[in-house]
This record gives structure tokens, sequence and C-alpha cells, in this order.
């Protein structure tokens, strides 16, 4: 019986005749092996659709007798090489050829300063050096400065000054790196900050700004104006810790004085009301009164020992003698019970104790009012001189060469950018492709 299969080269139009042939007699063990292997071949050749064929197979069959047709490219790879031209080689030259053909030169100005303060002199202490003490803040001051360059306030006053949408408008054939002239306050600000570079060194409170603009003259400009405006927030903010500290000695004075009358109000009505100037100085005379009593009373009865050595008791000098010392006695005890201050009895050491208060409180109130006195005074004087100030290290330089924008790498970050994009496109495309 004849097989219907048409041969792939020369080997397998020999194979089919010997195969025929074979048809009519029982086939044997090594010709049905090697229909096999042919089929195998066959269908091999005709999956691959012309590719070489496994080492397998062409170790039965001679290597010269089987056709390799060239490879060719596919629909698929045609648009993988378009994609890859259009989305990464054409705008890559083109973003080269736009930075080094079209782009403007840019000139830079450089600044730096830093916030300094005074310290306040180690004379001042206690009350008086609490209420004069002004916290300075430098690195406070650094960081509004740092964040008031960037704001939308700095750029309306530099604009008022220079004109800034003139000046970044200055390079016409460049509309990528220029600014529109009729742009509005906020394209402004976001212009300025890719145009004006600030960094802030926290550990040596130093802020360096970069001002960017497309002639030398107009960069330095800029830097200036930053600079003069960023010394008049810190004259603001200085100006406004010493008002602060005056109205705060003022408000302290004022409470000091109110203590002080309030105090003497009420010394002067104890007075008043118990009928006495100074306490202390009337029981020392009522003691000094009762001490006389007592020496009196002492020799009192040492005449009357000695009128006893020589008269008898009921002899008129003796009684006499008892007579006035009963009457220095009773004195006495009633000196002790009650010294006569105002007319009141037992309420001595109570008035006392009172007025020893109120001279307390007056002393205090006498010590507050003069060192809230002197605090103003020093706040005044404070307030007459800058204790903060901005100090420039480095004034606005003027450039003599371009350095931005930087071409090259500008270049190789647009194409590495367009290549890696690329990239993740064919991996998303493939992977979702595979897996349908």
């Amino acid at each position: 019986m004849k097989r219907g299969t048409a041969p792939a080269g020369n080997d397998a139009g020999k194979t089919a005749p010997a195969i025929g042939e074979a048809a009519s007699s029982a086939p044997s063990a090594r010709q049905k092996a090697q229909i096999r292997r042919t089929k195998r071949q066959l269908r091999q050749k005709k999956a691959r659709r012309g590719g070489i064929a496994p080492a397998a197979v062409t170790s039965e069959i001679p290597q010269k007798a089987i056709d390799v047709p060239l490879a060719r490219p596919r629909g698929r790879h045609r648009v993988l090489i378009a994609s890859f031209v259009f989305i990464v080689l054409l705008p890559a030259i083109a973003a080269t050829a736009y930075l080094h053909l079209r782009a403007a030169d840019q000139y830079h100005s450089v600044t730096d300063f830093s916030i300094r303060s005074e310290e306040q002199g180690s004379a001042a202490a206690g009350l008086l050096g609490a209420i004069t003490q002004i916290n300075t803040g430098t690195a406070s001051d650094a960081d509004i400065i740092f964040e008031y360059i960037r704001s939308q306030k700095m750029v309306e006053d530099i604009d008022a000054q220079l004109d800034l949408r003139r000046i970044y408008n200055k390079a016409e054939g460049d509309p990528v790196f220029t600014l529109d002239r009729n742009a509005t306050i906020e394209r402004l600000l976001d212009y300025w900050n890719r145009m004006v570079e600030v960094s802030y060194e926290a550990s040596t409170g130093i802020i360096h700004v970069r001002a960017n603009a497309f002639t030398p003259e107009d960069a330095r400009a800029i830097a200036a104006a930053i600079l003069a405006e960023s010394g008049k927030v810190v004259n603001q903010l200085s100006e406004q810790a010493r008002d602060d500290a005056v109205r705060f000695a003022r408000d302290e004075l004022a409470e000091a004085e109110a203590h002080l009358r309030e105090v003497r109000k009420r010394m002067a009505d104890f007075r008043r009301t118990n009928r006495i100037v100074d306490p202390s100085a009337d029981i020392a005379g009522q003691m000094g009164l009762l001490n006389a009593l007592q020496q009196e009373l002492a020799q009192a009865l040492v005449d009357r020992d000695v009128l006893l050595s020589y008269a008898a008791e009921d002899d008129q000098r003796v009684i006499q003698a008892n007579r006035r010392i009963s009457a220095i006695t009773d004195q006495i005890e009633t000196e002790r019970t009650n010294l006569g201050v105002g007319g009141k009895e037992g309420e001595v050491p109570e008035i006392v104790g009172t007025y020893e208060e109120l001279l307390v409180d007056t002393e205090f109130a006498n010590t507050a009012y003069t060192q809230t006195l002197a605090a103003l005074a020093a706040a005044r004087a404070e307030a007459r001189r800058q204790s903060r100030y901005l100090a420039p290290h480095v004034r606005p330089t003027l450039a003599e060469s371009s350095l931005y924008p930087r071409r090259n790498l500008l270049s190789g970050l647009v194409t590495l950018f367009l290549l890696l994009g690329w990239g993740v496109g064919m991996l998303i495309y493939y992977n979702v492709r595979d897996n349908r």
C-alpha cells in the first residue's frame, strides 16, 4: 500500500518508494523504526515551519538533506522596533537638539547669609534679668526667612521692584525655559521656585541662595533683592520682639504699681483703725515702762527690808512701804495684762503680727516696683539698638559664563526615562498578551 505523505527532500523521496515496496511484504522491526523516525521528522519540520531539526533527528538523516529557510522579521517585531523609534529614539533626539540648539543660556548669582543676634549681658539678674531677657530664637528666624524666600509675598515684593515677568521672558526663542509674559502670580511663583534655589544648613544657620536668570546682571539683581527683602523681614521680627519686650515691661510696671498702692492703702487702714503708727515702737515703750516698774519694785522691797531691820511691822513707815510695794506690783500686773495699745486688751500679738505682714508686703511691693521700673528703662534702651540683624557672608556674585541649563545631564535623563518607560510598557504588553 502506498503512503500519501509529501517528501521533504531527496532522501525523503527515496524513502517513500522504499516504504511502498515494503508494503507487499511484512516489514521488519528495523524498517518499522525507520518509518516512525521519518514520520516524526516530517511532523517536526512542518511544526517548526522551516526550522532546524532536532539533534536526534539530524543524527539519523544527513545534514545536507535538510532544507533550512532563513528567519524573517514578523509583524510584531516591526511594531516593537517602530515603538522604540517613536517613543524613545525620536523624542530623545528632539530633546537633545532642543537643549543644544534652542535652549537659552542661564546665568546664576549666589549669596550666603545668616541671622545673628547679640547676647544679653549677664549683669541683669533676678527678676530684672527675667523681665529684660529677650529670646533671640536665631534658628527660628532662619526657618522663617527660608520659607519667606519661597513664598508668594517675596515674589510679589521683588516683582514690584524688578518686573520678574520681563526678566524671565527675555529669551523669546525658548518657550520651555522661559515664562509667559502674562503669567499669573501662581505660575510666576512656580517658576520662581524653579529659578531660585534656597538651601538651609541647620547646623551652622547659614542660608544659601542661588538665583538664575538669562543675563548675569538680572541674576545678581534678583539675588540682591532677595538679600534686601530678607533683611527687612529680620528687622521687622526684631522690632516686633523689642515692642513686645517694652509692652511687657510696661504691663509689669503697671501691675507692680497697682500692688504697691493696694498694700499702702491696707497699711493706712490698719493705722487708722488701731490709732497707731508703729506698734513696734509702742511695744518697745511699754516694755521700757514695765522694766522701770520692776526696777522700782525691787528698790521698794530693799527699802522695806532695811526698815524691818530696826522697826516693827506696825511702824507707820513699814506700812507705807508695804502700800508702795503693793501699788507697784498691781501696776506691773496691769501692764503685763494690758499694755494699753488703743485701749484694747489682749490683742497686742495679733496687732503686731498683722503689722509685720503688712510691713513685709510693703517692702516686697517697693522692691518689685523698683525692679519693674528698671526693667522698663532697660527694655527701652534695648529697643533703641538692633539686637538681631542679617549678616551676609557672600554678597551677590556676577557670573561670567553660563552653567545652566545642564544640557548633557538633562539629555541623558530624558533618554533614560524614555527608555525606562518604553521598557516597562513592553513588559506590561507581553505579560498581558501571554496571560490571555
